[in-house]
């Protein structure tokens, strides 16, 4: 068994994990023409990958625990392939739909394990230091790997090209797996799976209730059984959990201040980095005529402002501690999604949303290490993997929560906006634009612009509000002392979110 091929192996699933949360986002204006989905629909490609996979995550983590890490990591890897196999010859929204929660299936089972495997696999000391270093390089560069790659494949190939790359790197994880990396010790356990499914279910249910009301409406039938369902089952969750034996969501965690309250702001401020770059991505291909190559290439200062501060706060927590990061980070990615709030039709790259940008993503960067931190903090060494499974957990189902709201606020206003736009539209149209408006419901530039723009203006001031939400949880709610987190500032690379 050769290390070095192990942790190649390991990297390269956390890889393709990861750089699926964004290498989808470049072709979301493509898969919307080619299989008809509605603006507001095409959210759905995002959130039924995330949904799955953070609702799952802590399920994947137990699984390898229970059955051997080895054995759930290739089974995990196996899903995640066929599901990318299945997304790429998609013909109908559903079945695109149906292979993304796949997907997230898959990356819940092997994404946790993977981690796992490093220490099973590297003894403890530098060797292992130097693994856990990889494995949280790959978990922050992926984002911007899977931008670059989701341009370069959807503009050279196609964009079913960003799920087809995953089946020969998958194949040939599966292959080596067995043969690199040894099994780890089974130990027992119970799988929580009512907990697992009604969590995911219900969260599922409220997402889909917000995405309906942006196109049906607040009183309609379905939107408001959505709603019912959803509080039914996080109220059969809650009631799961408080009585299992061994809970997939320990309740506990939630019981000190720090911890809960790290909860809240990642799920807050992961809300609206989801929506930042949902709406983004449209504007820049659909507004400024971006190819996918380039749009990849605009949102790469992003995430070099999102390294930057996580390597700010890094250095400094131990002078400084914790909280003045997360009021900083907090106000700073507010003020970033404020000045997004301003864009219009004539609004251009370089002024109006590279710096906005920037400042979103170095705020965001001041709170992924302090929040892991401050999770862990105070936890015993047991239910160090829980309390951050959790922070990864509220990060992806508050992304996939946030966006559902901000898309409902865009479709209002949007939808708002193409009514004051009609009339003139109508007037100076000719008849095959009327004829498409016929079918398609959608105006032409520049009518098309100003309609999509004032959207996604309206969205991001919902944005603005998750900021400030994160913002009061940090000055009211946090309290933990930078002498609280000396014996973990060595651990916040491996175990961070991803970003």
């Amino acid at each position: 068994m050769h290390p070095g091929i192990a942790l190649t192996v390991i990297a390269a699933c956390q890889l393709m994990v990861v750089l699926d949360a964004t290498i989808v986002n470049i072709a979301l204006p493509h898969i919307k023409d080619a299989l008809s989905f509605s603006t507001t629909d095409l959210s759905w490609v995002l959130s039924a990958y995330t949904l799955t996979f953070g609702g799952l995550l802590l399920l994947g983590g137990r699984a390898g625990d229970i059955l051997g890490r080895r054995r759930v990591f290739m089974a995990g890897i196996l899903v995640f392939t066929l599901a990318s196999l299945l997304g790429g010859f998609a013909q109908e929204p559903w079945q695109l739909l149906a292979a993304r929660a796949l997907q997230g299936v898959g990356g819940a089972i092997a994404s946790p394990t993977s981690l796992a495997l490093i220490t099973t696999t590297f003894p403890e000391g530098p060797e292992r230091n130097r693994a856990f270093g990889v494995f949280a390089a790959v978990s922050a560069g992926g984002g911007a790997i899977g931008l670059l790659a989701g341009g370069m494949l959807t503009e050279w190939l196609d964009w079913r090209w960003v799920f087809f790359v995953n089946v020969p790197i998958g194949v040939l994880i599966a292959f080596l797996a067995p043969r690199c990396i040894a099994e780890s010790e089974r130990h027992p356990g119970r799988f929580d799976i009512a907990g697992a499914l009604t969590s995911t279910l219900g969260m599922a249910s409220l997402v889909y209730g917000f995405i309906r009301a942006s196109e049906e409406g607040w009183r309609d039938a379905l939107t408001l059984s959505s709603f019912g369902a959803a509080v039914l089952l996080l109220v059969a969750f809650a009631l799961v959990e408080s009585r299992a034996r061994e809970p997939i969501t320990p309740l506990r965690m939630f019981a000190d201040r720090n911890r809960a309250g790290t909860y809240v702001i990642m799920l807050s401020l992961a809300a609206a980095m989801f929506g930042m770059f949902f709406f983004i991505v449209l504007f820049v291909q659909n507004v400024l005529g971006y190819t996918p190559i380039r749009a990849g290439l605009a949102f790469l200062p992003v995430t070099v402002a999102i390294i930057t501060g996580a390597g700010l706060s890094q250095r400094l927590l131990p002078t400084f501690g914790p909280k003045p990061f997360m009021v900083a980070g907090a106000a700073i990615t507010g003020g970033g999604v404020l000045w997004l709030s301003f864009i219009d039709a004539g609004t251009q790259y370089v002024s109006g949303i590279l710096a906005p940008m920037l400042l979103f993503g170095f705020g965001m960067g001041l709170n992924f290490v302090t929040l892991t931190l401050t999770a862990v903090s105070g936890v015993a060494p047991h239910e160090a993997g829980a309390a951050s499974g959790l922070l990864n957990a509220a990060q992806q189902v508050g992304g996939s929560l946030g966006l559902s709201i901000l898309v409902t606020v865009f479709g209002t206003a949007s939808r708002d906006e193409a009514q004051r736009q009609v009339p003139s539209f109508l007037a100076q149209a000719t008849p095959e634009q009327q004829a498409a408006f016929a079918k398609t419901h959608e105006m032409p530039p520049p009518w098309g612009d100003h309609v999509l723009t004032e959207g996604i203006s309206t969205a991001f001031l919902a944005g603005v509000g998750m900021a400030a939400l994160a913002l009061l949880t940090a000055l009211a709610v946090i309290r933990v002392r930078k002498s609280d987190l000396e014996a973990l500032s060595g651990t916040a690379g491996a175990a961070g979110p991803v970003a």
